[in-house]
């Protein structure tokens, strides 16, 4: 057996990996947001893309000024030592005159001005009134009217300001402020008295002390250690936790069951009185601390919409707020090209103007396919944008894929994080992939959101004395040609927050008591 060292030529096809496909294959998945940041980094590191902004009113020329001054028009210089103001009367009389008005009225919530003749005759001195009044002031020092505008109070501060007027003590201020800085952003207290004290090196009795003067901050049940005790917190703020309330609140266990029968044991009231009780307990904020600090609600922005055509079809096009728009500068590229002598500089321009041109090309790319994969979308389940939900189809990656001639990877890529605005709102893309649930007899599938659509419609519609089961539930489905197990309608009524049938009754059995008990007291 001998090694020989030999050279053959083969060839072959391979997919490489190229950065710019990475890039296109990236900006695919992105979301508009991301692509605008995206893009946002792009235009401050590559020196010949920029961005292509429409023109508005704001950019068109100004007008010509009417009589203009001789050296304005011969282009002379300005000299601001010779220049002087337009001569005006000194004589306040004429001036309110002209207006038809006193000066006191023009600007009635101002200082009036104090009109004076300067010394040498020729000029007015406009005093401007005292800083304080609401004319404010020109001078350096006066604050910036930016300085005053409203910003978000967050939590701890709303509760910092407080402790400041609660309480002069120090030590107290101290475990307050540490206190505070525990509450999360529901408003509960995430540590123990016991481990403050320690950490703090105070008896625990000063900081339960401390605790409930935080406790009585608003907004009501901050700083409570549990939902019982902010719920107690909020009661005890309108005089309502009386012993029945504070059994209900000791058993908030029984509560989530919907046990009324053991509530109104433990309580020792009647059906009217639990279920007032009940109401109330629903009234009140079990997290005080969301209004503060808390997050902007990002809007789900479409990515397509999608209105209905003169002739029945359906239109789709691009939102083009959400597209960003740039643009290759070749004319900068070509003059600084020229300008290029060292190799370094030729290498790094050529690479930007590749990098630029990709980029656009590749936002094109992924226009387009948003574009027709949305279309396809449309096209599957045109009866849900006439109908409404019940008429949703079974709908996969697949299914779209093959019908556009993709691979089902892209499909998955473009329709993550992509919403379609429609006459029925805005909805995720994925919205439109369900699985499907068999039909029986032979009948034609059914989409699994559409059968969650209808198990809600058919326990809203239900009568306290004919609450549905699970078992129920499934006979009805299949008489109307849905072949699903118990199992299914179990998981999918738990999805939608349905109680069951037995916690169902209970609550309908109450507002039952409670209904005919007010009629008898009338």
């Amino acid at each position: 057996m001998s090694l020989v060292q030999r050279l053959e030529v083969r060839q072959g096809q391979a997919l490489v990996m190229t950065p710019q496909l990475l890039q296109a294959i990236k900006l695919l998945q992105l979301s508009h947001l991301d692509l605008a940041a995206y893009v946002e980094a792009e235009l401050e590191r590559n020196p010949l893309l920029e961005r292509a902004e429409s023109e508005g009113p704001g950019t068109a020329e100004p007008a010509e000024a009417t009589g203009p001054s001789d050296d304005a028009a011969s282009g002379g210089d300005f000299d601001a030592d010779s220049w002087q103001p337009p001569e005006l009367d000194p004589s306040r009389g004429e001036i309110e005159a002209d207006f038809d008005t006193r000066l006191d009225n023009v600007f009635p919530d101002d200082a009036p001005i104090q009109v004076q003749e300067a010394s040498g005759g020729d000029m007015l001195s406009l005093t401007p009134p005292p800083y304080g009044s609401s004319g404010g002031s020109f001078d350096s020092d006066a604050p910036d009217f930016e300085a005053a505008l409203t910003a978000e109070i967050s939590l701890r501060d709303h509760l910092a300001s407080q402790l400041d007027l609660a309480t002069r003590n120090p030590s107290d201020r101290l475990i307050g402020g540490f206190l505070i800085d525990a509450v999360d952003e529901a408003g509960y207290l995430r540590e123990t008295v016991e481990g403050v004290a320690e950490r703090l090196g105070a008896d625990s009795a000063t900081v339960a002390r401390v605790l409930t003067l935080v406790q009585s901050f608003d907004p009501p049940g901050i700083a409570a250690r549990d939902l019982a005790e902010c719920l107690a917190i909020q009661l005890r703020e309108r005089d309502r936790f009386d012993p029945a309330m504070q059994a209900l609140v000791s058993r908030l266990d029984l509560v989530a069951k919907r046990d009324f029968s053991a509530l109104r044991r433990l309580c020792g009231v009647d059906d009217e009185d639990l279920v007032e009780m009940l109401g109330e307990i629903r009234r009140l904020d079990p997290k005080p601390g969301r209004a503060f600090g808390s997050s902007a609600v990002e809007v789900l922005i479409p990515d397509v919409f999608v209105r209905a055509a003169p002739d029945g079809s359906w239109l789709v096009e691009l939102n083009g707020e959400a597209l960003p728009r740039v643009l290759v500068n070749q004319s900068y590229y070509a003059r600084v090209v020229r300008g290029a002598s060292a190799d370094g500089d030729k290498a790094f321009l050529s690479e930007a103007l590749q990098n630029a041109n990709w980029l656009t090309r590749s936002l094109e790319q992924r226009a387009r396919t948003i574009l027709k994969v949305a279309t396809e979308i449309v096209r599957q389940q045109d009866g849900f944008f006439v109908h409404g939900v019940t008429h949703l189809r079974p709908l996969n990656l697949k299914t779209v894929a093959e019908a556009i001639g993709m691979h089902e990877s892209t499909v998955s890529r473009v329709t993550s994080n992509k919403a379609i605005g429609t006459s029925r709102g805005t909805l995720e893309m994925k919205y439109f992939f369900t699985a499907a649930i068999p039909g029986a007899a032979g009948m034609a599938a059914h989409s699994s959101e559409a059968v969650r659509h209808r198990i809600k419609q058919l326990v809203d519609g239900e009568t306290p004395d004919d609450v549905l089961s699970d078992d129920a539930l499934v006979q009805k489905l299949r008489s109307e040609g849905v072949d699903i197990a118990r199992r299914t309608v179990a998981k999918y009524r738990e999805s939608l927050r349905i109680p069951s049938s037995i916690e169902r009754r209970r609550e309908h059995y109450a507002h039952g008591s409670a209904h005919h008990g007010a009629l008898a007291l009338r």
